[in-house]
């Protein structure tokens, strides 16, 4: 039985780890039969309406005065089952995933605020790059491949943002990543680095695309363990 450990960035997709991508992903696990376990860093964060009002100009560009903690705000996905990020180690699962949402974007790193010179939380990167050293693949959806770009862009990893145009790509190709095009339910995998990615609501405009890729997704991923234990 496989053991994935998923980290949460927060609850909503403007400002933590987006639902329908989160649930399509813990989905597609159950119905392999594999378990899985979420994580999540500690560390406040401006909340983000998520109710359109006439004066927003830009989704999500309106900011709460009200804070929230990313480890007490991941719990509500999670259903209470969460661990701090501290607490996970790549020896006991078998992939790491990167559900998207603008929580990966503001809160795990600072690409919403700082473009190419975005930075990483560092106990999110301290995982990523223990899972990668242990051989283990990781996955992300949507916004997420940007964390990886920072993480891994040096190396040339190859990963998708949906349209290799849109800004986000354009700075994942800065940092040195060989960015893809895909469509909502299709998957980059780059078997080198063991990297794989869907652009989920990057491009897509039914939830029906956001399942179908992460189950797309799993289905790749499945594949790539069988190479590994081959």
């Amino acid at each position: 039985m496989k053991k994935i450990a998923l980290i949460l960035s927060g609850c909503g997709n403007r400002d933590g780890s987006e639902l329908q991508e989160t649930l399509s992903l813990m989905l597609a696990f159950d119905r392999r039969g594999w378990q899985y376990q979420c994580f999540a860093p500690e560390g406040l964060f401006e909340v983000v309406p998520h109710i359109d009002t006439p004066d927003d100009e830009e989704e999500g560009t309106v900011v709460d005065t009200e804070q929230r903690d990313i480890f007490v705000e991941s719990a509500r996905i999670a259903r209470g089952n969460l661990l701090p990020i501290d607490q996970y180690s790549p020896a006991d699962y078998d992939c790491l995933a990167l559900p998207g949402g603008m929580g990966a974007a503001r809160n795990l790193s600072s690409f919403a605020f700082d473009g190419p010179g975005m930075t990483v939380m560092d106990s999110v990167e301290d995982a990523l790059l223990a899972t990668n050293r242990a051989g283990k693949p990781i996955i992300a959806m949507c916004i997420a491949p940007m964390v990886l770009a920072h993480t891994f862009g040096r190396y040339g990893v190859s990963l998708t943002l949906g349209d290799s145009q849109c800004q986000a790509a354009k700075v994942a190709a800065q940092l040195g990543c060989n960015v893809v095009d895909c469509k909502a339910t299709e998957v980059c995998v780059d078997n080198e680095h063991r990297i794989l990615t869907t652009p989920a609501y990057m491009v897509a405009e039914r939830i029906s695309q956001i399942f179908d890729g992460a189950e797309n997704m799993v289905a790749e991923l499945e594949k790539m363990f069988a190479n590994i234990n081959a």
